[in-house]
Order: C-alpha cells, then structure tokens, then sequence
C-alpha cells in the first residue's frame, strides 16, 4: 500500500462513492462534451484536493452529501482552471498526459472549461449550498489575482520575499485552504471552526508550494520533472530571492540579467541554479517549509485524536516529504 492509499483509509469508502458522483457531476447530453471530460476523468491525478475534504469533513463532524459536493465542485472548479491554464501556457502535457487543448484545439478547450465552470456553479446553486459556493468562488478568485501578480513581477524581476509569499497564498494555497474549509462547512455551521480549518489547509499549501520550489533546483533525487523550469519560465521562487538578496549588487544584476535574458540557454540555467546552491537559498527555503509545516500540525493537534487527524496529519508530512 503506497502512502497516499494509507492516508485515504479513513475516507477510503467515501473516496469510491466520490468518483461516481464526479463522474455524474460533469456528464452531458453532448457526444463531444461527454468524450472530453471521460478523457479528462480517467486522467486524473492523486486526487489530494478531495481527500483533503473528506478528512476535514470527518475531523469536525459527520460526512453527508454535502460534503460530496464540496468535493466535486472544489474538483469542477480547479479543473477547469487546469483545462483554461494549458491554454494559457500554450501547454501539451498535464501529468503525462496530452492537454486537452493539444488533442482538441484551444477554441474546444476554453469551452469545456467554462462548462467545468458552470458545472460546479449549477451543483451548488441547485442544492442551495451557498457558503460552499462562497467559499471556492473565493479561492478561484484569489488563485487567477496570484497568477496575474506572478505574471506581472515575471516582466520585472524585482520581487521580495513578502509578495513572493502573497503570491503562493493566493496562487497554490487558497485552493487547499478552500478545501479544509469546505469539508468543514458541509458538516458544521461552527464559524471558528470553518476559518481554523481554512487556515491550517492555507499553511499546508504554502508548506507544499515551498517543496515544489526546492523541486526545481533538483534537490531530490526522484523529482520526475526537469530541473530549471521555473526559472525557463522567469518565476521567482524563493530559493533565488533568498540568493539574489543576499549577493552583491554585481552579482544580482548578472543573475537577474541570465533569468530575463537567456533563459532558454541550459547552460545559464545551470549557472543560475549552481549561484542559487552557492548562496544558501536551498537550506533557507527547506528551513521556511518547516516553519510552514509545523505551524499547519500546531493547528491540527488543537482538534481531538482521531483516524481523520492522524491522516491529515500524515498528508502535511507527505507534502513536504514527497519526491515528485
């Protein structure tokens, strides 16, 4: 049994129901429609965001059907920010699988998309789940402000650790905030409740964004992905703040020149990672991971001992712990 099965053992029967009703949540009446999202559905990754609701749900009440469509509209919504992102990145590949913009065109893509959308808007609406609606409308909204903040500091590399950090809350984790809060909601009306379970999902994603960082700097050894994409693509992760801010001014305007000028070239790449190893950014971004990871437990041994809070607490550690 790999981790991740282990971790989903106290929702595992939930976890099976899930993926029918999912399944149900984005059929359609269109041969097209209903090709893609079958496509889409069988592609699926380590469904995190789902266990993630589940576990939160049973560690603060009762699992119920509500808590079933906190999940499936958090998977309809994130979904389709995918779909609508590889059309943006002009991307081919999501988790070795073609795009749907690759095999379909990016005109068929943006639709389907919108209709994950309204898919996940309709299932909430239909069954009056108002303060699930708000929770994940919140999260979509604050995830494209942190794409776009992103994109704007891309253009002039001049960003600090404290934007860095605004971006990946809003950017990664909002959406895992908004999961632990959702699973919350569907089970209890206990605001305190709600938020504490918000900010706890919001610390294990900015610990998990932190780990996808140090990915990028080949720190592991099974990483799965090349080394170097963030910096291809000009996104300051806080290795590289740390480095550039600790180098001298010679040296910063050197990087900052290799990040914006010739960051297609392998060699200036390596260059960049070998200044970023140099200056110490590694040990200071793992040492702030930590920090991130120990203040999501803290919150968690608040609640009572219980399969849930074992599982969640095992999840906090896989993100940070994991090789891929």
């Amino acid at each position: 049994m790999n981790i991740i099965e282990k971790i989903k053992l106290p929702v595992a029967d939930e976890m099976n129901l899930f993926e029918e009703k999912f399944r149900q949540s984005m059929k359609s009446s269109i041969p097209l429609l209903d090709k893609i999202t079958q496509y889409i559905v069988k592609r699926k990754g380590k469904q995190l965001r789902p266990i993630f609701v589940f576990l939160s749900a049973k560690l603060c009440g009762t699992i119920n059907e509500s808590s079933y469509r906190a999940a499936s509209l958090i998977e309809l919504l994130h979904t389709a920010t995918l779909v609508h992102d590889d059309v943006v990145d002009d991307s081919n590949m999501r988790r070795g699988y073609f795009s749907v913009n690759a095999i379909w065109k990016n005109k068929i893509a943006v639709l389907v998309g919108d209709y994950l959308l309204s898919s996940g808007l309709l299932l909430s609406v239909n069954n009056n789940d108002f303060h699930l609606l708000k929770i994940v409308s919140e999260a979509v909204r604050e995830m494209s402000e942190g794409e776009l903040l992103q994109i704007e500091k891309a253009r002039r590399l001049d960003i600090a650790e404290d934007v860095y950090f605004k971006i990946i809350t809003k950017k990664t984790a909002s959406l895992i905030a908004s999961c632990c809060a959702s699973g919350a909601a569907s089970v209890t009306e206990n605001e305190d409740l709600i938020k504490k379970m918000h900010q706890f999902g919001e610390l294990t994603g900015i610990a998990f964004q932190l780990k996808d960082d140090l990915f990028d700097y080949g720190t592991d050894a099974k990483i799965g992905k090349p080394t170097g994409i963030d910096i291809k693509e000009k996104k300051m992760t806080l290795p590289l703040i740390f480095a550039l801010n600790n180098s001298s001014r010679s040296d910063k305007r050197h990087i900052i020149n290799l990040v914006k000028h010739h960051n297609e070239s392998p060699e200036k790449v390596a260059e960049v990672i070998a200044f970023v190893h140099a200056s110490g950014g590694i040990p200071y971004a793992r040492q702030r991971m930590y920090e991130y990871r120990k203040r999501a437990l803290d919150l968690l041994d608040e609640f009572q001992d219980s399969d849930a809070k074992n599982s969640l607490r095992e999840l906090v550690i896989y993100t940070t712990e994991r090789e891929k």
